[in-house]
């Protein structure tokens, strides 16, 4: 089981940036691929960023060069840097939890809210 809670979002104007972490905790964090997603009204939910228990990541082709996803096992965190940003960011970002092997094991945040408007 993993808890996962997430932080850091906001109103921002375009073209600013934001930091979105990702605090884990209950198993073995270190082993589970993460990942951020976003869901925006009246949309699905997508996939923004992703990166796996052993560091390589993988971004939306709409954030590439603008987002970066990164971990730090030592603390069960991992983030989202946001640059750029930009009106069709806004949405709910999801932080999410896969077990790498048993993928049926898929746990997710409670989502926090990234308003990016002027």
């Amino acid at each position: 089981q993993v808890q996962l809670v997430e932080s850091g979002g906001g109103l921002v104007q375009p073209g600013g940036s934001l930091r979105l972490s990702c605090a884990a905790s209950g198993s073995i964090f270190s082993m589970y691929d993460m990942g951020w997603y976003r869901q925006a009204p009246g949309k699905q939910r997508e996939l923004v960023a992703g990166i796996t228990n052993g560091g390589s990541a993988n971004y939306a082709d709409s954030v590439k060069g603008r987002f970066t996803i990164s971990r730090d096992n030592a603390k069960n965190m991992v983030y989202l840097q946001m640059n750029s940003l930009r009106p069709e960011d806004t949405a709910v970002y999801y932080c999410r939890a896969q077990h790498p092997i048993w993928s049926s094991r898929v746990y997710w945040g409670q989502g926090i809210q990234v308003t990016v408007s002027s």
